[in-house]
């Protein structure tokens, strides 16, 4: 049992554990399980003033440092590295840290996105086990603030309709490119 389930445990939370093949990353984890990146979530480290706020978005999602540091109100807030995160997160594997503020006595900041699903995944502390548990009972015990964490598709960008929508405006009238 790890320091992760034993703490949904002493809250009475149901959950279920989920072995998987090692994974690296959020994304890895999700295709370890054969589930959408979105229903992952990604727990960041970032480093601010008096210590650590833990950020938490959907695996599919990128990070908007901006966004994170209005959040914040710390101009000067930035991710952790991997040394600090080896030092001050020993018990923890790197890119497996929980989405437990409590636990890991930090302040817990998620997207709105986040809140999107009804059941989640996150990394147990481990790069082999999971946890997938209701959003509404992960966040019951947690002091959360929801604020906008992650960067809006872009013109340009990997998402298809976004693309499709742009090269429509892109054409003139009848299907045919402007002049």
């Amino acid at each position: 049992m790890s320091v992760v389930t034993e703490h949904l445990e002493q809250r009475g939370s149901a959950f279920e554990l989920l072995p998987h093949r090692q994974a690296y990353t959020s994304t890895d984890e999700a295709r370890a399980l054969g589930i959408d990146a979105g229903e992952v979530l990604k727990t960041l480290a970032v480093r601010t003033g008096p210590g650590y706020a833990l950020i938490v978005i959907p695996a599919s999602r990128r990070l908007d440092l901006h966004l994170v540091r209005d959040a914040l109100a710390d101009h000067q807030a930035r991710l952790a590295s991997e040394e600090e995160l080896a030092r001050d997160f020993a018990g923890y594997q790197l890119g497996a840290l929980p989405p437990l503020g409590t636990l890991l006595d930090s302040q817990l900041f998620i997207d709105p996105a986040v809140l999107e699903h009804d059941l989640v995944v996150f990394a147990a502390g481990t790069q082999t086990e999971s946890v997938r548990i209701r959003t509404r009972e992960l966040f019951a015990s947690e002091q959360v603030t929801t604020v906008p964490l992650v960067k809006q598709a872009e013109r340009g960008s990997d998402d298809p309709v976004g693309r499709r929508r742009a090269a429509q405006q892109d054409l003139g009238g009848g299907g045919h490119p402007a002049p």
